[in-house]
């Protein structure tokens, strides 16, 4: 009985979504929005000059955690995952169409859990298998080859984590995370809250976990350089609208950092705050920030802006790494580019 009920549960909450509400454009014939800002001759290595942002699907609350699943078994070639936090939900895009992939995606609780209850940044570890930064549950977690879920991490030293964010894996599989207060239903000020920082983390390959530093006010998306050397964080604090670069030590800790970019005299003139990024093969950085997705050179010189017109939240590599996918409020949206994603050079 209590097994049928649960079950009778779970297809309630995944049919609460309808994809029907969600509109998706045919493919080949995309719309378009927004436009490319170039500030320097340099993006045009990396941005065609006719290249376009195209809007894939629309009628989201908030896309999320944008990450690409190359499927073999699949003629296309892959699919692009992405979460909706207010719906609790991860959305799968391929070939054109919308489908609910998984629902709930960030908080399994029967209370209410404020606005952004779902899953934010997604990503695959060594296996494949989709890693989540849940919100309503505080923690990261793996999804199994069974369809279950795996905690990976939920406390430090005790104290639950406030609302992990974003993530990416060291080649060594030592996950590097952010865990800003946004899951929580009054953010900084819930009394659920446990923790009086927001850190910066690493969650090594043997299961320790490490605070690396919590020296930033709201630390945010997250990347490493090329070669690892370096790992950039954005602060999405309007009073500090900044990118930061920490060296990163031989045992995987991280030295002094430096101002990358700061971008605080656009905060609130445009749209959006230093969220999610992508870096490419090249060194280059694609995040996004007030106006979209600013486009850095290694040094934090910024040679342009993707303008989406629109909050940017997050944006990955996927296809053939040369097409830059993008979560922008309500929309999905993508544009091709010159340049190649860590990981796609091969």
């Amino acid at each position: 009985m209590l097994r049928q009920h649960a079950r009778a549960v779970w297809l309630i909450l995944v049919l609460a979504v309808s994809t029907s509400e969600l509109s998706a454009q045919p493919p080949h014939s995309y719309p378009t929005i927004g436009e490319v800002v170039r500030l320097d001759d340099e993006i045009n290595s990396l941005i065609p000059r006719d290249a376009k942002i195209e809007v894939l699907a629309s009628g989201f609350e908030w896309t999320e955690g944008p990450v690409w699943v190359n499927d073999s078994a699949n003629s296309n070639g892959g699919f692009l995952l992405f979460s909706d936090i207010p719906r609790n939900s991860v959305f799968k895009w391929h070939d054109g169409a919308i489908s609910l992939f998984l629902k709930p995606s960030g908080y399994t609780g029967v209370a209410d859990y404020g606005r952004e209850p779902g899953c934010n940044g997604l990503l695959l570890d060594a296996q494949g298998r989709l890693v989540s930064c849940e919100h309503g549950d505080r923690r990261v977690s793996v999804l199994t080859s069974g369809g279950g879920k795996k905690t990976l991490v939920d406390n430090y030293r005790g104290k639950r984590l406030n609302s992990p964010n974003d993530a990416v894996y060291k080649s060594n599989g030592d996950l590097y995370f952010t865990d800003p207060p946004y899951g929580l239903p009054n953010r900084w000020d819930d009394p659920l809250r446990e923790l009086d920082f927001c850190g910066v983390y690493r969650l090594a390959a043997n299961g320790e976990l490490t605070l690396l530093t919590d020296e930033m006010t709201r630390p945010n998306g997250i990347g490493f350089s090329p070669d690892e050397k370096t790992l950039y964080v954005a602060q999405s604090d309007p009073t500090a609208a900044i990118w930061k670069a920490f060296p990163v030590k031989g045992d995987g800790t991280l030295g002094e950092s430096r101002i990358l970019y700061d971008a605080t005299s656009s905060a609130g003139k445009l749209p959006g705050l230093p969220d999610g990024m992508a870096v490419a093969a090249s060194g280059h950085l694609f995040a996004t920030g007030p106006g979209g997705v600013h486009v850095f050179t290694p040094e934090g010189k910024l040679l342009g802006r993707l303008s989406t017109g629109e909050r940017t939240a997050n944006c990955t590599f996927g296809d053939d790494g040369q097409t830059l996918y993008m979560a922008a409020d309500m929309y999905l949206c993508r544009i091709r580019t010159n340049a190649t994603g860590i990981g796609w050079e091969n």
